[in-house]
């Protein structure tokens, strides 16, 4: 396994870890952005089984993500070859771009590698990552539904948002 994987593994599971130290706060904070941006956007009136049904595929979306973060989850399982193709596939079925995010990411960590072993230094090198680049695919999401806010988009834009407020901001209070 390479230094660069090493540290973007550090990476998903240091979001996995501040996203579960982090749930309950990151549902209430997603139960503030929902109504708020609603309002902002015009996408109401709506009854409230709708907006719970928003509130509920948000939640549906931060599980995803704690998997997609998950220190045992399955993008450890298969070699580099079938990661890759995964990665591929996952950016064709998403409505946002996030290849030039995935790309910084990765360059970013290659640099963070560069500076020696990281075995002793990961957890620093992780929060490093969060701290320059929040949790990927963020920034994609947040770009793509600010040029263009639909209904579809709004579960992922609230999660990225929570996420970036709740779980990225805990870097500058404990780290």
């Amino acid at each position: 396994m390479t230094a660069v994987r090493v540290v973007l593994q550090a990476y998903y599971e240091r979001l996995h870890e501040r996203m579960e130290a982090a749930h309950a706060a990151l549902t209430a904070r997603i139960d503030e952005l929902l109504g708020a941006e609603i309002d902002a956007q015009g996408f109401g009136p709506m009854t409230q089984d709708k907006v719970e049904a928003y509130r509920e595929a948000c939640l549906a979306f931060v599980a995803e993500r704690l998997e997609m973060y998950n220190p045992v989850g399955i993008q450890y399982t298969f070699s580099g070859q079938t990661t890759k193709h995964a990665a591929e596939l996952e950016f064709q079925l998403n409505w946002h771009d996030s290849r030039a995010e995935f790309e910084e990411l990765v360059a970013q960590a290659r640099t963070l590698a560069d500076e020696g072993p990281p075995d002793e230094r990961l957890t620093e090198l992780a929060d490093r990552l969060i701290r320059k680049f929040g949790a990927y695919p963020d920034r994609s999401i947040i770009a793509a539904y600010a040029e263009k806010p639909t209904l579809q988009k709004l579960p992922d834009f609230i999660v990225a948002t929570a996420i970036e407020q709740v779980v990225c901001s805990l870097i500058i209070d404990d780290g």
